[in-house]
């Protein structure tokens, strides 16, 4: 009964808190409204690319285990700047990028996704940590091409975190789909990652390749292209 209750409180408050948090993020910057979402899209890609580079160049033994673990992974999520915060009731999110290997193995170009997820518990103001998924199976690349949902339950995949205190070598993380790295301690615990839901930013999408473009026909039928990605691509060639 009460987890019941917890999960209709996350549903209830979750999108609300959420939504607060990001627009009072950007309540200090006086010119973002004048940014265009093509502008908003290309920042993402340029800070997707410190953060795996940041995550690659640390010698944190959650990233030691991230290299040797990456050459396996079929797709990664990048997410810059997720959000967290809150007093009881929390939200997190932020927006990311998705790609994928191609059958040959070289990395294709981005789909924009927003994590978003909910916490309740004793929790006060608001931090801000880099988040990377990897993605170790077809199915969980294409699961979350596909559809929109939670990361765990809704799209059927299995979901370890990996941060400090939490190596990736616990039997909970063994055979999952998905493993989950953050630059923070206790950011995410599994099963907030398992609760976090993946939202399409087809906007962004939009924006960032001229013309109205699905995730699927980015990832999945590799028929979009930006130059301005290549960079993001070359540093993930490891």
């Amino acid at each position: 009964m009460q987890s019941k209750i917890i999960s209709s409180l996350l549903k209830l408050f979750a999108p609300i808190l959420l939504s607060g948090l990001l627009v009072g993020s950007l309540s200090g910057c006086a010119t973002y409204s004048s940014v265009t979402t093509e502008q908003k899209a290309v920042s993402v890609v340029n800070k997707s690319e410190s953060v795996f580079f940041d995550f690659w160049s640390s010698n944190e033994k959650p990233m030691q285990q991230m290299r040797s673990l990456y050459p396996d992974a079929r797709g990664i999520v990048i997410l810059p700047g997720v959000l967290k915060g809150g007093f009881i009731v929390g939200a997190e999110g932020g927006n990311g990028v998705l790609l994928a290997r191609d059958m040959s193995g070289r990395w294709g170009y981005p789909a924009f996704y927003t994590m978003a997820a909910g916490s309740i518990g004793f929790q006060a103001g608001v931090q801000s940590s880099d988040i990377i998924l990897l993605l170790f199976s077809d199915k969980a690349v294409r699961s979350l091409v596909r559809h929109q949902g939670k990361i765990g339950a809704d799209l059927g995949l299995t979901v370890g975190t990996v941060s400090a205190g939490v190596e990736a070598s616990t039997t909970a993380n063994v055979g999952a789909d998905i493993l989950a790295f953050s630059s923070g301690i206790g950011v995410f615990a599994g099963a907030s990652v398992e609760a976090a839901i993946m939202i399409k930013r087809n906007d962004f999408n939009h924006a960032y390749y001229g013309e109205p473009v699905m995730p699927e026909q980015i990832i999945i039928d590799g028929s979009q292209q930006n130059p301005q990605a290549d960079k993001l691509r070359s540093i993930l060639v490891k």
